[in-house]
């Protein structure tokens, strides 16, 4: 359905590479969940992105 709608789909909850190979597969790349990161604190977030060279933060 979301793809019928263009829509980008998010899948949550990834925990494992073998997920991630699946979802990758089935086209959808925007994935999140313990495989890539542990949750932390806002300012810890904040800090590692801008260790990164092509990190933005884009505040609402």
């Amino acid at each position: 359905m979301a793809r019928t709608l263009s829509l980008r789909i998010i899948a949550e909850g990834v925990e494992t590479e073998a997920q991630r190979d699946y979802l990758n597969r089935q086209n959808i790349h925007l994935l999140q969940g313990y495989y890539f990161w542990k949750p932390m604190p806002y300012v810890a977030l904040v800090m590692l992105l801008l260790s990164k060279p092509k990190a933005r933060i884009i505040e609402e």
